[in-house]
């Protein structure tokens, strides 16, 4: 039996199949998305949406959506489904769906009377072209199937409004049309792998609605170009293949094409399989550099997520080349931001205060998989560099208090921390400046860690007894400052402020390698946070007994800004809540965080199938929120994964 596979049951009620999104991408930013009943729920869905260069790289929908409809005896029985306004759906092709599997690839089997017909999509890798699979499995009478595409030809945050500015021209190429709606975008080929007659039908599909839109309060309805329809006999057996790209193919490449992308594919077997296609959906493979995208279907290269994601998205999945890469690209960017103060246009967020402490971070990854010898040959230059910057004053938001090292940084009009994106009136709704927990637990561990690296170099041994004795000194400067008589840490500490809200930031300050509590301390933060943030999604962002508590990321823009993180659970401080709980309890503590991990793993049939929300709502019933699948949440579980056989292996 299939680990991923829906019956009728679910897939024909549609308060559960539009919760149900799966996606696809290709290694170069594009993507599929939609929901399980084949119903586009948000304005980012779409059968083909591309990164285009020329528009900054911002993704763009080109092909909405492909509705097929079955002919028999001049009877159409079309399988599509459109939401239209006044919550109308039609025409409700979803009532013929007779199971969902995507183990190898997503399969929808339709039944209509007599007739049986498969569906198959596949992503070709690093091209921008999707190919779907029909295969009429039973029928007992001539059968022509119908393919009515529907145009967008816009970005993903924008809709589409009925307009005379389109290019009406359709210009034929074999077996199919290519056409491009607009100037400046490129030209969609739309091609099957046999003979197809195209009828030329040009209308504007008016009033399509996007659900998840419409609950997010914002923008959720427009039109649709559908510039005719295919149709194509087929007979029992046989299959026919629909290719959808920016260039032509030769029709006869297309099934040795699809069959090659297939035996490529790790089928979504497992729970750990699950993680490991979802990681690889994450990468971005460029001429310039290989990236990794935040999230989907927002489709962002933001630097912290990829510094924090780039070890669980790899390394946890024995993808060390792709991890060399990605941090190649990274650093090289990390760099030329210390060298020259020029903020990469390509990878957001360089410029952040913490970005340079994730990065030795994700090094020190590195160093745990492969070895202290392969990890000083790669990376000694990059760990001297960032230390020593950061010790000098090069970041100019960062400043080292002389007499006890730690770390101030300025976040009062600026967000300079991970809980950065909720802001109002351009100020970050949680405000946090001063002293950071995390920044400096992660100063204090990249400073030991530096010195670790160092160990040896004759060439470094000076600037190494300089950081040791600075660790020395911030570690009980460390304590005196964010320990409290609660027996938890500060979040953050501003003058003679102390920020006592209970925030995940701890977790992170005691799960890593080098901590500057002890283990009493560790396990006291650790009861903290157990009891008050721990939930089956992750760490909540803010404590239930905060009065600002806000758990479901939820209603119009600002009511979601306000919860952003002030209650939702985030999946990636699992990783950091897992280190913890294993250096305080070692092996005893195995069996509680596998069991933990259960949570995780019933969102693989949730959600986004096979992957990760953004962040989920801090209580019951844990809705996943925000995009749809999400690079450090699946990165670090997958982190978590391989620590914990690790351990297994030692036991």
């Amino acid at each position: 039996m299939s680990y991923l596979k829906f019956d009728k049951n679910l897939l024909i009620n549609l308060d559960q199949s539009l919760r149900k999104e799966i996606l696809r991408t290709n290694q170069a930013g594009a993507y599929t998305c939609t929901s399980l009943a084949g119903c586009n729920t948000r304005k980012q869905h779409g059968l083909l949406v591309i990164p285009i260069e020329e528009f900054g790289n911002r993704s763009h929908v080109l092909l909405s959506s492909l509705d097929e409809t079955v002919i028999q005896h001049g009877a159409a029985f079309n399988l599509g489904l459109h939401r239209y306004q006044g919550g109308v759906y039609s025409p409700n092709g979803h009532k013929y769906i007779r199971e969902f599997d995507c183990e190898s690839v997503p399969r929808t089997t339709f039944r209509v009377g007599g007739v049986i017909l498969t569906r198959e999509k596949i992503f070709i890798s690093q091209e921008n072209r999707i190919l779907i699979r029909y295969t009429l499995v039973d029928a007992h009478s001539p059968t022509t199937l119908r393919f009515r595409p529907f145009l967008a030809f816009r970005e993903v945050e924008a809709l589409c409004v009925a307009n005379d500015r389109i290019n009406k021209h359709c210009e034929p190429v074999e077996n199919g049309i290519a056409t491009c709606l607009y100037e400046g975008f490129p030209t969609l080929y739309m091609q099957f792998s046999r003979k197809a007659e195209w009828v030329n039908d040009p209308n504007w599909y008016n009033g399509i609605e996007y659900i998840k839109d419409l609950e997010r309060g914002v923008p959720y309805c427009e039109d649709l170009w559908v510039p005719g329809y295919f149709e194509v006999p087929i007979k029992k057996g046989e299959s026919v293949i629909f290719s959808a790209g920016v260039a032509p193919v030769a029709p006869r490449s297309l099934k040795k094409m699809y069959e090659s992308e297939i035996a490529s594919r790790t089928p979504r077997s497992s729970f750990f399989n699950c993680l490991k296609n979802a990681a690889k959906q994450f990468y971005l493979r460029q001429n310039h550099g290989m990236y990794v995208i935040s999230g989907y279907p927002f489709g962002r290269v933001i630097a912290r997520n990829t510094f924090m994601a780039v070890p669980g998205l790899t390394l946890a999945i024995d993808h060390f080349a792709d991890y060399e890469a990605i941090m190649a690209t990274a650093l090289g960017a990390l760099r030329n931001y210390m060298d020259t103060g020029h903020i990469s246009s390509r990878i957001e967020g360089i410029d952040q205060p913490d970005i340079a402490l994730w990065a030795l971070w994700a090094i020190q990854q590195y160093r745990k998989s492969q070895g202290a010898e392969a990890a000083r040959k790669l990376y000694t230059e990059a760990t001297t560099t960032i230390t020593d910057w950061i010790l000098g004053g090069g970041h100019p938001e960062i400043k080292v208090e002389e007499s006890t090292g730690l770390l101030c940084v300025d976040g009062y009009d600026h967000a300079v921390s991970w809980m950065y994106s909720a802001r109002r009136d351009g100020t970050p709704i949680v405000r946090r400046t001063g002293k950071l927990v995390e920044i400096n637990a992660l100063w204090y561990n990249g400073l030991r860690f530096a010195a670790e690296l160092a160990e040896g170099n004759d060439a470094l041994s000076e600037r190494r007894a300089e950081w040791l004795a600075l660790a020395d000194k911030l570690a009980p400067a460390f304590r005196a400052c964010f320990v409290n008589k609660a027996g938890y840490l500060y979040d953050f500490v501003d003058g003679t402020y102390a920020e006592a809200s209970v925030r995940p930031n701890m977790a992170i300050a005691i799960g890593l390698d080098y901590s500057p509590l002890d283990r009493r301390e560790r396990k006291s933060v650790l009861d903290v946070v157990t009891r008050e943030l721990l939930t089956p999604k992750g760490l909540r962002t803010l404590s239930p007994k905060n009065p600002g508590y806000r758990p479901c990321y939820a209603g119009n823009p600002d009511e979601r800004d306000e919860a952003m993180h002030n209650g939702p659970a985030r999946p990636w401080l699992t990783g950091f809540y897992a280190d913890a709980y294993l250096r305080v309890f070692g092996m005893s503590g195995v069996g509680y965080i596998d069991r933990m991990l259960i949570g995780f793993e019933d969102e693989m049939s949730k959600g986004c199938i096979g992957s990760l929300s953004q962040m989920y709502d801090g209580n019951p019933p844990y809705d996943g929120r925000g995009a749809v699948s999400h690079a450090t949440n699946v990165a670090e579980v997958l982190r978590t994964l391989r620590t914990l056989k690790k351990f297994e292996h030692e036991m």
